[in-house]
């Protein structure tokens, strides 16, 4: 075997590894297995088609995010996100979408500029016609944007897992009519600090949006 078709090999292993864990991953923060459910190695292989390899490695990757709780001799079982981490992602997310905001207005484009400005436009027209699912894919882009536009992989990445593990609370979230107005009227003064530059005023607009966030959870109880 040549070194090209050695790496071609090595791709293919991690990428299938790698579907196979963002799928159970994406099953457990999307509410697909309850907590304490136990992830059978046989029947999640045979649901995607894989064998039990790249299973058992996903699943012990997912024990290292603290997803999963794996017990010698009994089996894996989840995790999942309890009341508190959804409380502390919350948190920590209000202190650095501030400070992505405010990096976000050293660094970012014109053309990123125009599509932050778009997404706005777009969220404001899809909330009137109530279209939540489009709200909610726009309220992720939204924030994606920002990440994208901070210029720090860092601090794209450690948010873009955050965004990711409250993925279901916040679709709980935006389905309310009023919280979803009220978040798109946030993100409409966050772009406009952006757009202005200023920093200090988008740091504090970003941080007090997933302030807002925290408070309406707390409300609906979730």
């Amino acid at each position: 075997m040549d070194s090209k078709e050695l790496q071609h090999e090595i791709t293919d292993k991690y990428s299938l590894r790698g579907r196979v864990f963002n799928r159970i991953r994406e099953d457990i923060l999307s509410g697909k297995y309850a907590q304490h459910e136990e992830l059978k190695e046989n029947t999640i292989g045979n649901e995607l088609g894989v064998s039990r390899t790249p299973v058992r490695e996903a699943l012990r990757q997912l024990e290292l995010e603290g997803l999963v709780n794996i017990i010698p001799n009994k089996g894996a079982y989840v995790t999942g996100i309890t009341e508190k981490d959804i409380q502390d992602i919350y948190v920590i997310r209000s202190y650095l979408e501030g400070l992505c905001a405010r990096w976000a207005c050293e660094n970012i484009t014109e053309e990123q500029l125009q599509e932050l400005e778009e997404v706005v436009y777009l969220a404001e027209f899809h909330i009137k016609k109530q279209h939540h699912e489009q709200v909610l894919e726009l309220d992720n882009k939204f924030h994606e944007l920002i990440y994208e536009a901070s210029n720090s992989k860092i601090l794209k990445h450690v948010l873009s897992d955050f965004h990711h593990y409250v993925q279901r609370i916040r679709k709980i979230s935006l389905s309310e009519n009023e919280r979803a107005e009220k978040s798109i009227e946030e993100h409409t003064a966050i772009f406009e600090a952006i757009r202005q530059r200023d920093g200090m005023q988008a740091e504090t607009l970003a941080h007090e949006h997933i302030i807002r966030t925290i408070d309406n959870i707390s409300k609906q109880g979730l």
